[in-house]
Parts: C-alpha cells; structure tokens; sequence
C-alpha cells in the first residue's frame, strides 16, 4: 500500500465529486456528501481541514473504496 499523501478537505471533496458524490450540506468545517449507489445510499463527511489526518483520511478513503468498489490503491493515485 503506497504513503498516505497529505491532502486538504477540499481535495479530498473533489476526488468524490468525481466519483459521482454531491455536496448536500456544510455546516462549520464539515461537509456532508451523498450518493446513490447500487448498495444504497452513501452519506460521508469530510472535515474541511487544510491538511486532513492520515487516520481520517484512511477511514474515507476506507468507506469510499467499499461503496464503489474501487481499490484504495486508486483513489489514493488520484489523489496525487
């Protein structure tokens, strides 16, 4: 498994939007995105952070891989 890559909340907000997440709400420092997956539907926040910690970033990138079946390997290279 590649370094964790220090990445802003914003970045990390980006990558889901092009995984097909929208933005339903923001409220301090967290925003909430959803979407609508063949499991369901998925709700994530992400804190809105310059620099995310790496267990909080793990964790999303965790959930994310799971709901669409993308290997965290890949996200991560996006990320880059």
């Amino acid at each position: 498994m590649p370094k964790l890559p220090q990445v802003s909340g914003n970045d990390v907000v980006g990558l889901l939007q092009h995984l097909g997440y929208e933005v339903i709400r923001q409220r301090g420092s967290h925003i909430r995105l959803r979407k609508i997956t063949s499991l369901g539907e998925h709700n994530i926040t992400v804190s809105a952070h310059k620099v995310l910690a790496k267990g909080t970033l793990n964790d999303i990138l965790t959930k994310v891989s799971l709901w669409n079946n993308i290997s965290k390997r890949e996200l991560i290279d996006r990320l880059r």
